[in-house]
This record gives structure tokens, sequence and C-alpha cells, in this order.
């Protein structure tokens, strides 16, 4: 078989596939580019099934790109909490308003200018061009490379830029004249529901002929992966710090991990440091105030993309100074009700909610030099 008939039978044997296989996903019945940019950008490492329900609650709060331009963005974070990956809500809401800037609020048809707007890279703008306005572009996700790996045998890490170079010229190759959002999501589909990365589901494959790798019986090898090595683990100490029944939160800085998010103050411990001599410096460096450590009331494990944190939570109360943002972009006291309406980290979220029943059931400690 031929080149030109094998892209064809390919494009054929998809659209068929697709129109019966399909998911009934919110955003695939949307036809506003504003809902399909928004879910193109909570799909970005993270899966469909926890997707969803952000997706409906974030455009019923935010239901045009007007409305989330106008939002502060302490209010998209909050209604992003607990979907991870803070810097796609941080980049959605500051495109929102280059959106309505440079664009008089409508979302660019074109790859080039959607590349001009923070968060997007050259998927993203493949995937908002070919999806909301059928334009022919093609794009590269996970799932696309790997089916993609696989059919055409491809040999290489797709890491690798010479790899990745050749799986983008096969995925605009692949495309058709028309309706080419249509076979950009079933390339996807399939990778995300048949082709999958352990355990791939050959024999309901629809391209099972005519995949290369299934012949060779490499299925299982391919795509070649860089083997990992276990991402670092961190020891945290933080303080939940009181003082006249309030606790004090701080905002990290807006650039960078969880930026502009709230959280309690704290830090990593050093080498041969005390749990409580660390948390002690932190609070100082961070808000130059002195406190007393009390008792551990958490410990919590949470992972990140690239590394780990075990996360001690201790009960403190103010002894003196008054909190300054040293570290931190905002501080305040707050009532421990109060706690919920701030966008906080996961982790942090965790210790909130074993502090809860605490904040209900017994006093919080005195502060001597403010009763």
């Amino acid at each position: 078989m031929n080149r030109q008939m094998r892209r064809v039978q390919i494009q054929q044997v998809l659209r068929d596939w697709f129109a019966e296989n399909a998911r009934d996903l919110p955003w695939r019945r949307a036809r506003d580019s504003y809902a399909i940019w928004v879910s193109e950008i909570m799909l970005q490492q993270t899966r469909v099934p926890t997707t969803i329900p952000y997706y409906e609650r974030f455009l019923r709060r935010f239901p045009t790109v007007q409305h989330l331009a106008r939002a502060r963005l302490d209010t998209v974070l909050k209604w992003w909490e607990g979907l991870g990956y803070y810097s796609r809500a941080r980049n959605l809401h500051r495109a929102a308003q280059e959106i309505v800037l440079r664009f008089n609020g409508q979302i660019p048809e074109t790859k080039d200018d959607l590349l001009t707007l923070p968060g997007i890279g050259r998927y993203t703008a493949g995937a908002i061009a070919s999806i909301a306005f059928g334009r022919r572009e093609p794009l590269v996700d996970g799932n696309v490379e790997r089916v993609l790996c696989r059919v055409f045998r491809i040999q290489g890490n797709p890491k690798d830029a010479s790899t990745r170079k050749k799986l983008w010229a096969i995925a605009e190759e692949l495309l058709p004249r028309s309706h080419v959002g249509q076979f950009n999501q079933a390339l996807m589909e399939l990778g995300s529901e048949v082709c999958m990365p352990r355990n791939p589901r050959c024999e309901e494959c629809p391209l099972k002929q005519l995949c290369e790798a299934k012949r060779h019986g490499e299925q299982d090898r391919l795509p070649t992966r860089t083997v990992r090595k276990p991402p670092p683990s961190h020891v945290v100490v933080v303080g939940v710090i009181y003082r006249n029944g309030r606790i004090l939160i701080d905002k990290r800085k807006p650039k960078g991990l969880l930026g502009g998010l709230w959280e309690f103050p704290g830090g990593k411990v050093r080498p041969g440091e005390s749990l409580e001599a660390a948390l002690h410096r932190e609070v100082r460096e961070e808000l130059d105030i002195a406190i007393e450590v009390g008792r551990e009331i958490s410990v919590v494990d949470h992972s990140y993309a690239h590394f780990r944190v075990r996360i001690h939570a201790f009960e403190c109360k103010h002894l003196s100074g008054e909190p300054r943002c040293i570290a931190c972009a905002d501080l305040k006291w707050v009532r421990p009700g109060e706690l919920g309406r701030h966008a906080f980290p996961a982790a942090n979220k965790k210790i909130i909610d074993i502090l809860r029943p605490c904040c209900r059931g017994r006093p919080r400690p005195k502060d001597t030099k403010h009763e």
C-alpha cells in the first residue's frame, strides 16, 4: 500500500470509528470557542473524569471571556482550586485579559495568533484552531504521540527533538481536507481509550490492520521511553499560627510553583535541623515574627509533578512582632471558618480538613500579648 492510500485509509477508518465510539464530553457539545479553549487548558496534565466537574463549574462562574477577564485572580484561583497546576489558571486569566484588549473579546482563530497568548503552546494552539475553527492544524499530545509511534513504528524517543519533529510532520501529513477537528479528536480518543500506555487493546483498535508495531509485536515496547529517576523528596514544616482566635495565612508570590495561592507559613527543613527550629527560622524569614511552637497537628504526604513533600503542621502561638511580607505577596489574619474562602494548595487543604474538627471542638491557644 503506498503512502497516499494508507493516509486516506487511516482517515476513513478513524472517522467511522470516532462517529460510533466518541465519548459524550461537555466540551464536544460546545460550539463556543471560549468553552473549547477553557477545556483544552484544563485538560493539560489532567484526566478527563477529573476535569469535567471543574469545567462545568468554571463555565457557570465565568460564562464568557469577558467575565473571566474582569474577575480578580484570587477568585479565578479559588474556582480552580483542587485542579492543580495553577499556572494554567494564572495564564488563562492573563490570556482572557489580552483577548479582550487585543482581539476585541474574540478568541483568535489562527495558530500564530493563539501562540501569542499566555499558556498556549504548539499543541494547544493546534487543538483550538482545528476543533473550534476547523483550521487545518495538526496536534501532538501524549495520546497522539503514542498512536503515531505504534502505527508508524517510530523507534526514537518522542522527547528527542528529531523524533518529535518527525511525529509532528506525520500528524500534519495525515490531516484530511475537511473535518480536521473531528480527525484530531479521533486520534486523541484512540490513544486515550484504546492505544493506552500499558496493555493496549489492540484487538479493539480500528487501525490494527495498519499498525506496524502490532505487526512486529512491538506495541508494548513503543513508544521508546527514558527511564525516569525517582523524584526527590523534601521535608516541609508549616505553622498554624493563632492570635486572638484568628489564624495567620500568607499568599505566595505570583510567579513560580503555586503562585498566588494562600498557605500556612513555613518552608523546607534544612539538613540536621529539627522541625521546631526550622519552623522558627522560616516564620522569622518569611514574616519577621516570633512564635511559640506547640503540638504537631498533622503530617501530610503530597506528590507534585517532579517531587514529593512530607509536611509537618504545628499549632503555634504568636508571641511578638507585627507580621510583614518579606517572602510573600500578602498576608492576613482570618477566623478558622474563613479559611475556605481562600484558594489553598491541595496539601494545605488536607491540613485544613484535619483542622476543622479541632476548631469546632476545643479552644485555641491563648495569646498572652494580645489578650
